[in-house]
């Protein structure tokens, strides 16, 4: 009669499964605020123009050397300005990968094994 029990060792697997994607979800969440606060600075113009984002790539500043601000040489400050936001927006993908890496990896989930799922 107490046959059909032995089947119950699969509600602790599944229990176990349960816990672990909730430890995951936790870890996502803590993640994106880390990523939040993470600052990168994206460049150009040899360091003229500079631009800040979060890891999340949320621009949060721009700081221009004034010596580029001619009125003839517009299109060119326009053209460092996109550059710079361009750079950070790169860096902040490239951090936010590797931090993505690194959690997987703390998970013990096989490498290059994309998240979040």
């Amino acid at each position: 009669m107490l046959k059909g029990l032995g089947g119950l060792g699969g509600l602790g697997d599944m229990a176990k499964m349960m816990k672990a994607a909730q430890d995951m979800q936790a870890k996502m969440a803590e993640m994106q605020e880390d990523l939040a606060r993470i600052v990168v600075v994206g460049e150009s113009g040899a360091g003229l123009v500079k631009a800040r984002a979060t890891a999340k790539g949320d621009l949060t500043g721009l700081d221009i050397d004034p010596s580029i601000f001619v009125a003839s040489e517009k299109e060119v400050v326009e053209d460092l300005i996109l550059a710079a936001i361009k750079d950070a927006q790169a860096k902040a993908q490239d951090r936010s990968q590797r931090e993505l890496a690194k959690m997987a990896e703390d998970l013990g989930l096989p490498p290059g094994m994309k998240l979040p799922f």
